[in-house]
């Protein structure tokens, strides 16, 4: 650390200035955990100079591209890098609009605790999981903190994920450590909402009036069966008088009035029109006009 950064630093805080690789870029085995997560790996000299100071814990850090104006917010992992370098996921990368070797300004920041987040997945494969918020969960727990308008990526059975950081509360970048908050999700990139049609519009374009057909009978019939004579003469044409009531199945009219809790009980009784006729319409018995047999004799 030389004189000019020691000068620029304020009692408490952490800035410095350092370049920046992806993961893939460290010696050794590759690092799966750093990749699909929110934290990066810094040099031995950087934990040297957040001990001597009162950094506030657990430590996370503003990371900002002065060239392209653009910033998020991170949690560090280790502290094995090269001196001078530090290395980061590389969505992290793209979102900061910097490339391999690239500065990056880094200060030690305070962040409140997360309360509610609104994702949005960048494809529709992201439907076809199970239970969507419980792989969220635990993928976010690689995540130190989250900043809006971000596109973070995860790992879920050998497969990637990429969100969009729509909406944070209660602030524009919050830490996710021990804490419990909302998650909701926006509609998929891609997205089409299918179209249901309902049954009145389908009877509407079709024309017909589905209320007039009539359904016919697949049940049982009794005496329905055609018979034959003894006589071997030709039956006569009895289709008229066989056709009963009970051949004829025709579709209800529902009740309209119909309301929940409340039963009706239909009675084939009189009807108030045959109770308000008048006596001369009402049979009366023993009122006709007797006839004789047997004529009279003038």
């Amino acid at each position: 650390m030389n004189f000019l950064d020691m000068f620029a630093m304020r009692p408490g805080s952490f800035a410095k200035t350092y370049k920046c690789f992806p993961v893939s870029f460290m010696e050794g085995k590759d690092r799966p955990d750093v990749e699909h997560g929110g934290k990066i790996i810094m040099p031995p000299s950087a934990l040297d100079a957040l001990t001597q100071r009162n950094i506030q814990y657990p430590m996370l850090f503003k990371l900002t591209n002065k060239f392209a104006t653009k910033s998020t917010h991170c949690g560090v992992l280790e502290f094995v890098a090269d001196e001078g370098r530090i290395y980061m996921p590389y969505w992290m990368m793209r979102n900061l609009l910097v490339e391999e070797g690239g500065f990056i300004e880094l200060e030690s920041v305070s962040l409140p605790v997360a309360e509610y987040v609104k994702m949005q997945p960048q494809s529709v494969d992201f439907l076809d999981i199970s239970n969507p918020k419980a792989v969220l969960e635990r993928a976010l727990r690689t995540f130190a903190c989250l900043t809006i308008d971000d596109i973070i990526s995860i790992n879920y059975n050998d497969k990637k994920y990429e969100f969009n950081v729509l909406e944070l509360r209660p602030a524009g970048a919050v830490s996710i450590i021990e804490c419990d908050m909302n998650v909701d999700f926006a509609p998929p990139v891609g997205y089409v909402e299918p179209e249901y049609s309902k049954p009145a519009e389908a009877m509407e374009e079709d024309g017909v009036d589905y209320s007039s057909i009539k359904i016919p009978q697949t049940g049982f019939k009794a005496f329905g069966c055609e018979g034959n004579r003894l006589d071997g003469k030709a039956k006569k044409n009895t289709s008229a008088e066989s056709s009963s009531p009970l051949s004829q199945h025709e579709r209800g009219i529902p009740n309209y009035d119909y309301q929940r809790g409340k039963i009706t009980f239909i009675r084939n009784g009189r009807s108030k029109q045959t109770e308000s006729k008048g006596e001369s319409e009402i049979f009366s018995a023993f009122q006709g006009e007797g006839q004789l047999l047997k004529k009279k004799r003038k």
